[in-house]
C-alpha cells in the first residue's frame, strides 16, 4: 500500500514567525485519520522566520530528529548542550526521562527544516543529543541512514528501532528501498518530483508506505529525498 498525501491537504497552523505543516495530528490539529504511521508520531515542516524560534520546553520519552533544509536552527538544552545546525545537517534528541531545550533560528534569512518524531523502543531512557554533516553528495543516487537505532554505520544514534535516511537524485534517475517484514515507511521529497511504484508525488507531499516490500523511486526533477523506515 502507497498512499500520496499531497502538501494541500496537510494541516496548517501559521503563527507568524512559525509556518507549519502537519503530516499528523500535532497541537491544534487534529485528524483521527492522521495520528502517526506505525511508531511515526509526527512529522512538521516547518519555515522559521529570522531571529525567532521556540522558546524553552519539555519533552519527555521521544527521539526527535531534526532536519535542516534551508538556513540553520541553534539548539541549547538542560543537559548542556548547545549546537548550530546548519542546511544539510541533521541533529537528534532523546528526550528520555526529560529534557527542556530551545531551538532559535538566529540567523538573517528563514530557516526551513522538517522536524520529525519517533516512539522510543522503551520509556524513561538516558537522554542525549546529537547533530553532525551529511553532504548530500555522499548519498548521490543512494538512500543514506543519518539516524539510526538499528546499528547503521556513520548514523546519529537513537533509541528506537527505526532509522531516518536521505537520497539525492538527479532526474531520469532511480534509487530502490527495501522493508523488512514487519515495517512500514513514510518518504516525504524535499524538493523535486517523484514517481514512487508508478505513483506521482511533489514537493512536501507527504507519501504513507504500508506492506509493502520494496519502493523504487524514479526522480523528475532533481530530487531530495528524506525518508523514515518504522515499526509497523
Amino acid at each position: 500500500m502507497i498512499e500520496v498525501r499531497p502538501f494541500a491537504s496537510l494541516g496548517a497552523a501559521n503563527h507568524g514567525w512559525l509556518d507549519a505543516r502537519h503530516h499528523f495530528s500535532f497541537a491544534g490539529y487534529h485528524d483521527p485519520a492522521r495520528m502517526g504511521w506505525g511508531a511515526i508520531r509526527v512529522w512538521n515542516d516547518d519555515v522559521i522566520a529570522p531571529q525567532s524560534g521556540f522558546p524553552p520546553h519539555p519533552h519527555r520519552d521521544m527521539e526527535i530528529i531534526t532536519y535542516v533544509r534551508e538556513g540553520a536552527i541553534t539548539h541549547e538544552d538542560s543537559m548542556g548542550n548547545r549546537g548550530r545546525t546548519a542546511a544539510g545537517d541533521v541533529q537528534v534528541m532523546s528526550a528520555g526521562t526529560g529534557v527542556r531545550h530551545a531551538e532559535f533560528n538566529l540567523e538573517d534569512k528563514a530557516t526551513t527544516l522538517f522536524q520529525i518524531w519517533i516512539l522510543p523502543e522503551r520509556s524513561s531512557a538516558r537522554p542525549a543529543w546529537g547533530a553532525r554533516p551529511f553532504p548530500k553528495a555522499d548519498r548521490a543516487g543512494r538512500f543514506v541512514a543519518l539516524a539510526s537505532g538499528m546499528g547503521d554505520a556513520g548514523a546519529l544514534p537513537i533509541q528506537a528501532e527505526a532509522r531516518v535516511l536521505g537520497a539525492t537524485l538527479k532526474a531520469g534517475t532511480a534509487t530502490s528501498y527495501a522493508f523488512a517484514e514487519g515495517r512500514v515507511g513514510y518518504l516525504v521529497p524535499a524538493t523535486g518530483r517523484i514517481r514512487i511504484n508508478g505513483q506521482e508525488a511533489h514537493a512536501r507531499d507527504g507519501i504513507a508506505i504500508g506492506d509493502t516490500a520494496e519502493i523504487r523511486i524514479e526522480a523528475i526533477d532533481d530530487s531530495e529525498l528524506v525518508l523514515v523506515d518504522a515499526l509497523k
